[in-house]
């Protein structure tokens, strides 16, 4: 088992990188943020969502539909990592606008053959997915705002969207497979119950290599997601 390491260096604090090029910062954790959500529509039960255009997206893809998004219910999703599957269950009340971005990249396949390309084992315990491009610094070319009303806490089990700053969400998200120390500033929009946690908590349990300034790594059990479906 890892040991928990309850201060948070600052270098743990870098641990979720997204950007959408090189010259924007990768992701962060442990900056102050605005709470910003979405907008209420006219349709009762959904939001109107906005998808702002940023630097080309690292794997072909079109932004979602941001009208009549609905704000209540739950949807499944499936990851498969080749040698084993995991179930989330997405929270479309908590963060509706997450949840539809998240749904239409699944659906045109953009998560398809990318690797969880970061592992953070001390201080916060978190595997980091969501970009094509392997380096933490791929998006989707396009960002959307924070939903964190609903966001207090990051327990085991917890699925939260990693960001370069207020309001920069795109296709990087992490799971949380212990529970961790962190700010509320990252959309949580979904949850793992104890049997789908276990299997990124077993990948987590084999390390990682290191490599990154911060004392974080790839794991050491490659970990790619060959697919992403619902259900």
């Amino acid at each position: 088992m890892i040991v928990r390491r309850l201060a948070l260096a600052s270098a743990t604090l870098g641990v979720l990188a997204l950007a959408g090029c090189a010259t924007t910062p990768p992701t962060t954790v442990g900056q102050n943020r605005q709470t910003l959500g979405p907008a209420q529509s006219a349709a009762p039960g959904t939001v109107t969502c906005t998808y702002r255009a940023g630097a080309a997206p690292a794997k072909p893809v079109d932004p979602p539909n941001g009208s009549n998004v609905p704000a209540t219910g739950t949807a499944t999703f499936t990851f498969d990592f080749g040698d084993a599957k995991v179930t989330a269950t997405l929270d479309r009340e908590a963060a509706p606008c997450t949840v539809n971005s998240f749904e239409s990249l699944a659906a045109q396949g953009y998560y398809d053959g990318s690797e969880c390309h970061r592992l953070s084992t001390t201080g916060i315990f978190i595997l980091q997915c969501g970009d094509p491009t392997g380096t933490g610094r791929g998006g989707p070319g396009y960002s959307y705002n924070d939903e964190l009303a609903q966001t207090k806490t990051y327990p085991a089990g917890t699925l939260a969207m990693a960001n370069a700053g207020p309001n920069t969400n795109g296709s990087q998200f992490f799971f949380v497979y212990e529970d961790t120390p962190l700010p509320p500033n990252y959309t949580v929009f979904g949850h793992l119950d104890a049997e789908n946690n276990q299997v990124i908590a077993d990948r987590a349990f084999q390390g990682h290599d290191s490599q990154y300034p911060d004392g974080t790594g790839k794991p050491n059990l490659p970990t790619t997601i060959r697919s992403v479906v619902a259900g």
